[in-house]
């Protein structure tokens, strides 16, 4: 059986003017004259047999019947735009990564080139966010900390993360750390994306004294720069500040105690997850993880901590 559908000019008249409480508005938007909007929305509601708006001198507005309809209308407009957007995608080879940014900035750019050079053919498109997954539009796959809790979506493991106060050379050479205690003479840096990190890692450093200076910033990016630039003590997360580490511009003064934080995980959307490459940008993730692990980062983690001490 045939759809019975409105024409779709005038469907389109309606949902401008609707949306703009305005004909003139609604005109100026779809590059026709004020008289063309008001003649297909006439026809539009003769179609119907429903008056969808009233009309008070030069002014519109919705009717309660046309209020109820609108909604509709709009749901099934962006339904097919995104649809048309993943289409034209799908055609250029794009694929839309949202990442948490101090991830994105840390562990993923840093890398990108790998994957570039193994497709190079796909245009990538890196936004960053710390919203919720499910309040996410127009991406692909996303990467957050778990634990997972991702409705309609594949996901998968692949990052571990551990936490450790670290600082600068600098800083470390002007007031020296030698057991955890001695924190309580820093400023720690906290960050509002993880404001528990401190708390927890104090008590499972069995830290006696009290530690009372602190400077709080909206994201880790900005406490590792901070702990760059000798503010103070950061909560390091690894394997994110690897670079940093190995280069010296930050040192981790003690042996530890290393604690797990939640680590990473891929999110692609169900109805791509099984899409050529979004599941291998995945599988590059997994196997980037991977590599990095079976490297020794003992090393890596310690270094210029020495010359820092001496």
């Amino acid at each position: 059986m045939a759809r019975r559908l409105p024409p779709f000019p005038a469907l389109r008249a309606f949902e401008a003017a609707a949306r703009h409480n305005s004909f003139t508005a609604a005109a100026a938007e779809l590059h026709v004259t004020h008289g063309a909007i008001s003649r297909q929305v006439a026809a539009f509601e003769a179609w119907l047999g429903v008056l969808v708006f009233r009309r008070i001198g030069k002014r519109v507005s919705l009717t309660d019947d046309g209020r109820r309809y609108l909604a509709t209308v709009q749901a099934a407009f962006d339904s097919i735009a995104l649809a048309t957007d993943q289409l034209r995608d799908t055609a250029v080879h794009v694929l839309r990564v949202n990442a948490l940014p101090t991830f994105a900035m840390k562990w993923l750019l840093p890398r990108l080139s790998r994957f570039q050079r193994m497709v190079p053919n796909v245009e990538l498109r890196l936004s960053t966010s710390n919203a919720p997954v499910e309040s996410l539009e127009g991406f692909d796959v996303a990467v957050r900390r778990g634990p997972p809790s991702w409705p309609d979506c594949e996901s998968g493991y692949f990052l571990d993360e551990m936490e450790v106060p670290v600082c600068s050379p600098a800083l470390l050479q002007r007031t020296p750390i030698h057991t955890a205690d001695d924190l309580a003479r820093h400023v720690l840096l906290y960050s509002d994306t993880r404001p528990d990190a401190w708390r927890n890692w104090l008590a499972a450093a069995d830290v006696k004294a009290k530690c009372r200076k602190r400077q709080s910033f909206d994201h880790v990016y900005l406490v590792l720069q901070a702990a760059v630039d000798g503010l103070g003590v950061a909560l390091g997360p690894l394997p994110l500040l690897d670079d940093e580490l190995a280069s010296g511009r930050l040192v981790a003064p003690l042996d530890g105690p290393y604690i797990d934080a939640r680590g990473y995980w891929w999110v692609a959307r169900r109805e791509v997850a099984d899409a050529p490459l979004v599941a291998q940008f995945c599988r590059w993730l997994e196997a980037e993880a991977k590599q990095h692990r079976e490297r020794d980062q003992w090393t890596i983690r310690h270094a210029g901590q020495e010359d820092a001490n001496a």
